[in-house]
C-alpha cells in the first residue's frame, strides 16, 4: 500500500466480482453484463485505478464475503477530505456504478468506480 494513505477505511471498495461478466447478479455482479467484463482481477483494477490517477491500494488477502475464494480487492479514495474529486473528470450528483475502459499499456481494463451521475 502507498505511504500516504490515511484513513483507508473509508475508501471505496472494488471486488472484481462486481464487474465480472460471468457472474450473475445474485452472485455479486453490479452493473449492465454488457457493461462488464471477463473475470477481470484486482491488478487490472489498480492499473486503471492509477491510469486515471487516483489514489488506491491493494488488499490480496481480502475475499469477497459471497465467495471466499475469490481473493482480493482494491480500495479507491474519490474524494478528497475537502469533497472535492481526485479526478475532475469523473463528476456527477448521485453515487451509482459505472464502467469505465482505460486503455493501459496496451491492454483493455474495465473498472467500475462509484460515480455521481
Amino acid at each position: 500500500m502507498d505511504g500516504d494513505i490515511q484513513n483507508i477505511k473509508k475508501w471505496v471498495v472494488f471486488y472484481p466480482i462486481y464487474i465480472n461478466s460471468k457472474k450473475t447478479i445474485a452472485e455479486g455482479r453490479r452493473i449492465n453484463i454488457n457493461k462488464a467484463c471477463e473475470n477481470p482481477t484486482y491488478a487490472e483494477i489498480y492499473d486503471c485505478c492509477s491510469h486515471l490517477k487516483l489514489p488506491c491500494a491493494i488488499e490480496s488477502e481480502k475475499a469477497y464475503p459471497r465467495d471466499f475464494m475469490q481473493r482480493g480487492r482494491v480500495r479507491v479514495q474519490l474524494k478528497r477530505e475537502d469533497g472535492s474529486l481526485y479526478n475532475p473528470t469523473i463528476s456527477s450528483s448521485e453515487y451509482k456504478f459505472c464502467c469505465f475502459f482505460s486503455f493501459c499499456l496496451g491492454f483493455l481494463f474495465c473498472l467500475f468506480i462509484y460515480l455521481q451521475l
